[in-house]
């Protein structure tokens, strides 16, 4: 199931069950699980871990160098979950040593063709990247979000879960979770209301998180008098106290 043109690099460990296409190749201290397809013309450089039942379209750039002035050739990593979908020229670089080392992506993304995620990034579970959607390094993206083409996120951003970002955001500031954002510089346009319905959330919930999204994004008060208007609703739904956490942690200030 290894296609004789491709090339192997002989400390790379690759299950039984994995497809790799010709003129792929796969470097040192790569590690690929069963199940995952790897289709023609891909490079991917270690140390990187692939896991289960991904598949890779050709010509895909993964485990990379990290774009970053500081990287001396240290032996940082990239982590890939299961069953992700990677198309055409999509780059996922390793970390850097003053980020932790790590670049870790989470299980059932898709990621449309010429994606980037740059250096020491962390992306969950079940997210959609269109089409040229990046990260810059150091960017936190939780799960279930929804990033429009060429949005382009701000290194150290983070982007909450169930988050919308539309067609060519510019993003600089941190994205709270359920939040639809748009524009350059992106700016908050309400809640992901037709997205948190369709993944289950009951009308109470969303009622609540808008609620939420009133007090901590579009009145003016402060984070004192937030927390006590809304600490009923968070005490009653999980997802308002995770509202609440991501705008009180936020080390960027949150899109408005």
């Amino acid at each position: 199931m290894i296609h004789p043109t491709a090339i192997i690099d002989p400390t790379a460990h690759i299950a039984e069950g994995v497809t790799i296409g010709p003129y792929t190749v796969v470097g040192a201290h790569v590690r690929i699980e069963s199940g995952t397809r790897v289709g023609s013309h891909v490079a991917i450089n270690g140390p990187v871990h692939i896991g289960r039942d991904n598949r890779i379209f050709q010509f895909a750039s993964i485990g990379e160098e990290p774009q970053d002035l500081s990287y001396k050739g240290e032996a940082t990593r990239l982590e890939i979950g299961d069953r992700n979908t990677i198309r055409e020229y999509v780059s996922f670089n390793r970390g850097t040593p003053k980020g932790g080392g790590l670049t870790k992506i989470g299980s059932d993304n898709l990621f449309m063709a010429y994606c980037h995620i740059g250096h020491d990034s962390a992306v969950g579970n079940k997210n959609v990247f269109a089409n040229s959607a990046s990260l810059a390094g150091h960017v936190t993206v939780g799960d279930q979000c929804i990033l429009g083409g060429f949005t382009l996120v701000h290194q150290f951003t983070s982007i909450g879960s169930h988050a919308f970002t539309s067609m060519g955001a510019a993003i600089n500031r941190d994205v709270p979770p359920f939040v639809i954002v748009s524009g350059n510089y992106a700016r908050s346009y309400g809640i992901n209301k037709v997205g948190l319905k369709r993944k289950g959330f009951s009308a109470e919930c969303i009622a609540a998180i808008l609620k939420a999204y009133k007090v901590l994004v579009r009145q003016r008060t402060s984070q004192a008098e937030a927390e006590a208007l809304l600490a009923p609703l968070a005490s009653e739904f999980d997802a308002v106290a995770q509202f609440m956490e991501f705008v009180r942690t936020s080390n960027r200030g949150i899109v408005k």
